[in-house]
């Protein structure tokens, strides 16, 4: 079952096992690299959550977290989630678990949060769960432009960012079309899951070009090669 929120985004729910429990998400949701998002899941009818038992999981591995019999049962909870998780609000008008709301809190998110969130939900009178997708994004540094003289008065330029996730989009364009590279792209990733990208353009010494790298949904960053080559 999907519905549309106001919002415009889907409210998702798996086929309920019983008919007095039904389980609402409202996905997809993403989040900045290191700050709280809610990931927003609510029992219908609404209904106390304190007689209930509740879980998230990812991939049905340790529970992320779970609750049962008014309290938090950590002894076999994700390593690390430990001190990142608890319930939040769906949405400001929310009176939380008294009305059903076991929306996840997530802090100080990394990008290997991303990916799929189970929501799981039972009680005497059967159970249902749903998922919810989150994204975590990253913005990098700004371009580095950089270049090498070659033969026929040509240059060989570099660019080069780091620091985003996803894996970043790179182009050169001379302000008019894009440029196909016929050098290189090469992408790399760090101990954190933080992307890295670099090519090269060979382009003749009197051209100006631009290279931007970016995200999708997110302003990309933009260095251009007119104030580089006035110093040379």
């Amino acid at each position: 079952m999907c519905l549309v929120a106001a919002l415009g985004a889907p409210l998702c729910g798996a086929s309920p096992v019983s008919g007095s429990l039904e389980v609402l998400v409202r996905t997809p949701v993403s989040v900045r690299r290191g700050h709280t998002i809610t990931l927003p899941c609510w029992n219908n009818p609404p209904q106390s959550a304190d007689s209930l038992e509740v879980s998230w999981y990812r991939n049905y591995d340790a529970p992320i977290m779970s609750y049962r019999g008014k309290k938090f049962e950590n002894a076999s909870q994700d390593a690390s989630y430990v001190g990142r998780v608890s319930f939040g609000l769906k949405d400001a008008a929310s009176a939380g678990l008294t009305e059903g709301d076991v929306s996840l809190k997530l802090e100080k998110a990394t990008v290997k949060d991303a990916g799929d969130y189970i929501c799981y939900v039972s009680s005497e009178r059967g159970y249902d769960r749903a998922t919810v997708s989150l994204s975590v994004t990253e913005v990098g540094t700004s371009p580095l432009l950089s270049a090498v003289w070659e033969e026929d008065n040509m240059l060989n330029m570099s660019c080069e960012s780091e620091g985003w996730y996803p894996t970043p989009y790179l182009r050169w364009s001379d302000g008019k079309q894009l440029l196909q590279s016929t050098r290189s792209l090469r992408y790399s990733e760090d101990s954190s899951g933080l992307q890295s990208v670099h090519s090269w353009l060979l382009v003749s010494s009197s051209s100006e070009v631009s290279c931007s790298v970016g995200i999708f949904d997110e302003e990309p960053k933009e260095a251009r090669s007119k104030s580089f080559l006035a110093g040379w």
